[in-house]
């Protein structure tokens, strides 16, 4: 869908209602995408409760479709939003804020910026850790191995350090706190989702025999820790 329609539709229909501040929106900004709005859930299939969320803790779910993963952070402190960003092609956009009572939870595209790599269930060489020093935010970063790219999740996913020429996408939550429940509703940012398709057709169609790798997720969405849906979290 193009930007120009996807705006128009936002303002037909109440679905995309919450995902941009009005103001915040020019011709030159990039808009979130809305996709399927769903629900997390825990392993036991249970509502996602904030206050379950170990902090600093890598969780994967997928989002937007079954084969893309996303990583979801309780980073322990207040996530500010309406920080410049700018991907690749040049588009600009602002972050958004950390949802739940502190505002301390964030989730990404858990796809690399630069080329591609991603956590599989053999291995996963990107992943967020606690600061090592050598002037990395003390909030810790998203770390790349495969090529060292850095990326600081307090800041919208931004490029810290390492090849990669654009921040993380980012994956708009909601969160509800009458029912203390959250949902994804869509990405913010530099998606990566049609090369992900092209560069690992190969692999996905051995994975889902049934076709459905690229298939939209829909209705409630387990996450997992990182340790237990990868075999190795590489280190580096």
């Amino acid at each position: 869908m193009r930007r120009r329609d996807f705006v128009k539709a936002c303002a037909i229909g109440a679905g995309c209602a919450g995902l941009a501040p009005a103001s915040l929106l020019t011709d030159d900004t990039l808009r979130p995408r809305h996709y399927e709005r769903v629900r997390l859930i825990d392993s036991s299939g249970e509502p996602l409760r904030l206050g379950d969320l170990e902090r600093n803790r890598n969780y994967v779910f997928p989002y937007p479709y079954r084969a893309t993963p996303a990583f979801l952070l309780d980073l322990g402190t207040a996530v500010a939003g309406e920080r410049p960003l700018r991907t690749e092609a040049g588009e600009v956009y602002q972050s958004r804020h950390g949802v739940g009572p502190q505002r301390s939870v964030v989730a990404f595209s858990a796809i690399c910026a630069h080329k591609l790599a991603h956590p599989t269930p053999a291995v996963s060489y990107i992943h967020f850790r606690e600061a090592r020093g050598r002037g990395e935010p003390s909030t810790g970063v998203i770390s790349c191995c495969a090529e060292n790219s850095l990326y600081d999740p307090v800041a919208g996913g931004r490029v810290l350090d390492g090849p990669a020429r654009q921040p993380l996408a980012g994956i708009i939550l909601d969160y509800v706190a009458a029912d203390d429940e959250l949902f994804a509703v869509g990405t913010l940012g530099g998606e990566m989702f049609d090369r992900f398709f092209s560069e690992f057709e190969a692999r996905l169609t051995l994975e889902y025999p049934n076709g459905d790798a690229h298939e939209a997720v829909t209705g409630d969405v387990a996450i997992e820790p990182l340790t237990r849906f990868s075999n190795n979290v590489m280190s580096c």
